[in-house]
C-alpha cells in the first residue's frame, strides 16, 4: 500500500502582504513581504513547527519568488531564509536587488 501525497498549495494573501502555504487545506506557514518602488522585499519566513522538516519553506519561497518576478517585481531578500534559498537556486538571479539601509529602515517601519 502506498501513502497518498499531501496536497500542498501556495497562494498570495494580498490583504495580509504575504504568501501562505497550506498542506491538505491547513495553514503550514507564510513568507511576509513589503512592496516598495517596484521591489518586493521579503522579510520574514515562518513554517509552523508541526510542518517542519518537509521542505515546505523552500516550496513556499520558490513559488513566492517566481510569482513576484512574473508580476514585474525586483526581489530583495532581507529574510535570511530567502537569502539562503537564493544562494542555492538561481532562477531569479537577474531580479535580485541588494539589501540597502533604506530597505532595512522600511522593514523596521513596517514591523515596528
Amino acid at each position: 500500500m502506498s501513502e497518498e501525497s499531501p496536497e500542498v498549495a501556495v497562494a498570495r494573501s494580498a490583504d495580509r502582504d504575504r504568501y501562505e502555504i497550506t498542506v491538505d487545506g491547513r495553514k503550514a506557514g507564510h513568507v511576509a513581504y513589503l512592496d516598495r518602488a517596484g521591489q518586493r522585499v521579503f522579510y520574514h519566513t515562518e513554517i509552523d513547527e508541526e510542518f517542519g522538516g518537509r521542505g515546505l519553506g523552500s516550496v513556499l519561497v520558490g513559488r513566492a519568488l517566481a510569482e513576484a518576478g512574473e508580476s514585474g517585481f525586483r526581489i530583495v531578500p532581507v529574510c535570511p531564509f530567502v537569502a539562503r534559498y537564493l544562494e542555492r537556486h538561481h532562477e531569479v538571479d537577474d531580479l535580485v536587488d541588494a539589501v540597502t539601509p533604506d530597505v532595512r529602515a522600511a522593514v523596521r517601519e513596517r514591523t515596528g
